[in-house]
């Protein structure tokens, strides 16, 4: 029995009992219940690194608008499908501030968080044109967009990004949607795992390949101007969020209210779709519905299905929150920068123990510090290394369930509190005493 500072035989009884072929593949919520019931069982403190969830207050210029719309009786009208003119217009102003592109308020469209904007989107672009069917994942990325294909019923293909960075992204896309059956892309930038940022060079590329091959690229924006290398915070001042919206009109945008502004709880977010692509009519989708061009069908056929709108009194704090950022007097990026010092102190740690950041290369630039990071372990599989941390209290996920074709885990800074540095710390030493008795 390994001396370990979860009890070995307690933590193995209860990973055998999720009767897991391969414990790497287990979803993030797996994880997350794993580690809890051995944290009650135990009386063990976790270290929990397993799920993307704000570990910051709610931004407070929200809160404090959603509250009043509440007292002003927004719980007990439904909300217009579109949206409220307000957050539509601030989310519009909020986009070119930031972005420095121009989005009509039309084409802002509040969802609740982009969970749904990114389901609609896919549920959409795949009804689009016959014969183009199928999504295609630039890995490593969220494994949840993942299930909501198979929750669809839709074909996905992917690729690790990792392996194709720069010019060799164009012979890679090439390679993929010149089959024909491509309706959308996505990926995430910074990314979903693995904290890389995308370049002009590589979003020109992507912009470039979706016009030639009509394809709609869907860009999650989850992370937005968290790229903590360039000053990103400053309204109607470069630099700017970097996006494939240069590049083509083929696309849809997922800005989230949850990391920016730490408002994850009320589920809010907005759809920005491009002026072009909101106003254009597809056969598939003339077909299916009678009518309506990509952005009426978005709202009025698939949103209206899925949830009649999204919550009423979140738009007013999501409006206000996007008014704020876009007036100067509210500095969301410098109160996230939070997560960029934990992931400096984090890699630390990790690092002076064996382990090794498996991105940890941006092209040319060391990868930025922020709210995720990749660790693995020398000899170890991802799903091993995954496995093995839960004896000492610590979880995380394997990049295996990313689309990563690397071995390692996902690790993120959100949850971890002061004290727990000293702790990782003290557990990484008797791990790393253990690997050596092996």
């Amino acid at each position: 029995m390994k001396n370990t500072p979860v009890d070995y035989q307690t933590a193995r009884k209860v990973i055998e009992g999720y009767g897991l072929p391969d414990f790497g593949k287990a979803t993030i919520r797996e994880v997350v219940a794993i580690s809890n019931q051995l944290e009650q069982l135990t009386k063990t403190e976790f270290i929990h690194m397993e799920m993307g969830v704000p570990g910051l207050p709610a931004a407070k210029v929200g809160v404090e608008a959603e509250i009043k719309a509440l007292q002003a009786g927004a719980a007990s009208i439904y909300p217009n499908i579109n949206g409220l003119p307000e957050l539509k217009e601030e989310a519009s102003r909020f986009i070119k501030a930031f972005i420095n592109i121009d989005v009509a308020a039309e084409g802002c469209v509040p969802v609740t968080g982009s969970m749904q904007g990114t389901y609609a989107s896919f549920l959409v672009s795949g009804q689009c044109t016959p014969g183009k069917d199928t999504i295609l994942f630039i890995d490593p990325g969220f494994p949840v967009q993942k299930q909501q294909i198979a929750v669809m019923g839709y074909k996905y293909e992917s690729f690790d990004v990792y392996e194709c960075r720069g010019k060799k992204l164009r012979e890679v896309l090439e390679s993929y949607l010149s089959k024909g059956n491509i309706a959308s892309m996505i990926y995430s930038n910074p990314n979903n795992p693995a904290w890389f940022c995308l370049t002009e060079e590589e979003l020109q590329i992507i912009g470039e390949m979706a016009n030639k091959y009509d394809v709609i690229v869907i860009e999650d924006l989850a992370y937005f101007a968290m790229d903590f290398r360039k000053p990103l915070g400053v309204p109607f001042e470069a630099p700017y969020q970097a996006t494939v919206a240069r590049y083509t009109d083929n696309y849809v945008l997922q800005i989230s209210g949850s990391k920016a502004f730490s408002y994850a709880g009320q589920r809010i977010g907005v759809t920005a779709i491009s002026n072009k692509l909101y106003h254009r009519s597809y056969p598939g989708l003339t077909q299916r519905y009678g009518g309506g061009t990509f952005g009426t069908v978005y709202i009025h056929r698939v949103l209206y299905a899925l949830s009649s709108g999204t919550s009423h009194s979140a738009q007013y704090a999501l409006a206000a929150m996007f008014k704020a950022a876009s007036d100067g007097s509210f500095d969301f990026v410098s109160d996230v920068k939070e997560y960029g010092r934990r992931a400096a102190k984090l890699k630390k740690i990790f690092t002076d123990y064996g382990f090794t950041i498996v991105y940890d290369q941006d092209l040319s630039e060391p990868i930025a510090d922020g709210f995720y990071f990749t660790i693995g372990y020398p000899g170890m599989t991802g799903s091993e290394l995954m496995e093995e941390l839960m004896f000492y209290g610590i979880s995380a996920i394997s990049l295996s369930t990313t689309g990563s074709n690397q071995q390692g885990l996902r690790a993120c800074t959100s949850f971890i509190k002061d004290h727990q540095y000293a702790l990782l710390e003290e557990r990484l030493k008797i791990f790393k005493a253990n690997r050596a008795h092996n």
